[in-house]
């Protein structure tokens, strides 16, 4: 057995956090590698701060800027903070590139992220629409 994992074998794990069960064996699924990064991704940038118990700090507040004044600063300050975020709370993610779209008239911010996950070759983007919830 090799020392260091090689990129078929399984590196990362993660239950999945909709609490799906499989069919077969009863228990609750799991995300592996790619799948257990990118979930991940998503809930950092879909938490606000202050919203999980004990980490104040964790999460990058960009639903909350869809109720500012759209300026041209927004669009650099949600791609800051979906930056940091990912930085400090996902070292499984090397990040490559943020791009923000501010749409005023629909009151939402198209966000398309894209990262490599480590020890895993190939690039994953995610298209996120995050819009207001009345």
């Amino acid at each position: 057995m090799p020392q260091f994992p090689t990129i078929n074998q399984v590196v990362y794990k993660d239950f999945d956090t909709l609490f799906d069960i499989h069919p077969v064996t009863r228990k609750l699924n799991v995300l592996t590698n790619v799948d257990a990064v990118v979930r991940s991704v998503k809930n950092l940038v879909l938490t606000n701060k202050g919203e999980r118990p004990y980490q104040p700090f964790l999460g990058c507040d960009v639903r909350n800027r869809l109720f500012e004044l759209n300026d041209g600063f927004t669009e650099d300050e949600v791609v800051e903070n979906i930056e940091e975020v990912i930085g400090e709370y996902e070292p499984r993610a090397e990040l490559i590139d943020v791009i923000a779209n501010v749409r005023p008239d629909q009151n939402a911010v198209d966000v398309s992220i894209t990262f490599r996950v480590i020890n895993q070759t190939g690039q994953i983007t995610i298209n996120l629409l995050l819009e207001k919830v009345r």
